[in-house]
């Protein structure tokens, strides 16, 4: 049995249907029995609980070859440090209380730095909880920025026409698909071929900018006029206050783009043939339907 976490999201979803498809037993944990239902019908066991209750979890990982973790993010929530801490607390307890000897667990990259870096510290400090864990196998995967998290603009290139965000226009950083998370996430649950702390960096195909990314988005909807707009950080954090993010992630978020800009968030070897993945931006978009952004 292998048992992931956030089945619903964007990288969990995609590792059950891998596993599920190599023929895999899977347990599949979310808070939504709704949401989980197209799973249950292509074969995953589910199970509903929140993830911030160590006995759930305890409950989940029991039984289970490795299992699939990561601090599913409430970027609502108006105390997000201390709703992070509390899940990656649970995640660490139930490791420990049910013996799991195998952990993928979902990272990012930066996460090597202990502050100053955002959203990506609160990640290193779930890093090291995890480090404490005894006689477990734990492979840490550090991508960055999610193709899907251009999803999220949608809606301001629908109002506005604009795509707009913190990070310098011409700022090339690693970009990657979820699916190519999920590949190497699915591979290491079914091998378990290391053992101890690893650290595996996935940065996807090439760097991209965001005036590029932002180019190659505006073709596919449609508006090659779509320009990329950099917003200084108050505004930013503002912007993503008024769109229902609280103000603690959204002070997080610009923190985060303000160590990209600084250039303090980097692969610790630069890119090689082990941390490039194959999906490229312009696959990704161009499985958008064409009226995403269409008022």
């Amino acid at each position: 049995m292998l048992t992931v976490m956030g089945a619903t999201g964007n990288t969990g979803k995609k590792v059950v249907e891998m596993l599920l498809a190599a023929g895999q037993p899977v347990r599949a944990l979310g808070r939504s029995e709704q949401r989980l239902g197209g799973l249950r019908a292509l074969g995953a066991e589910i199970l509903v609980g929140d993830p911030s209750e160590a006995a759930f979890l305890t409950r989940a990982f029991r039984g289970a070859s490795a299992v699939y973790v990561m601090v599913p993010p409430d970027r609502e929530t108006p105390h997000y440090h201390q709703d992070q801490q509390r899940k990656g607390e649970a995640i660490v307890q139930a490791l420990r209380e049910s013996g799991v000897r195998h952990v993928v667990a979902l990272s990012a990259l930066g996460t090597d730095q202990s502050d100053g870096t955002g959203l990506h510290a609160l990640l290193h400090a779930q890093e090291e909880r995890l480090k404490t864990l005894r006689d477990t196998n734990i492979l840490m995967l550090r991508p960055v920025s999610f193709f899907e998290n251009f999803l999220d603009v949608l809606p301001v290139i629908q109002q506005q026409g604009i795509n707009a965000d913190s990070v310098e226009p011409d700022l090339a950083i690693p970009m990657i698909a979820t699916r190519d998370i999920a590949e190497v996430a699915a591979r290491a649950l079914m091998r378990r071929d290391w053992s101890g702390i690893a650290v595996r960096e996935l940065l996807g195909p090439r760097d991209l900018s965001y005036r590029e990314a932002t180019r190659i988005l505006g073709a596919r909807l449609g508006r090659p006029e779509l320009n990329y707009v950099q917003l200084p950080p108050q505004e930013m954090s503002q912007a993503l206050v008024h769109a229902g993010l609280s103000e603690t992630f959204a002070r997080l978020y610009v923190e985060m783009t303000q160590a990209f800009n600084d250039g303090r968030i980097q692969p610790r070897a630069g890119r090689t043939a082990d941390n490039t993945t194959p999906t490229r931006f312009e696959d990704f978009v161009a499985e958008l339907p064409l009226d995403s952004a269409n008022p």
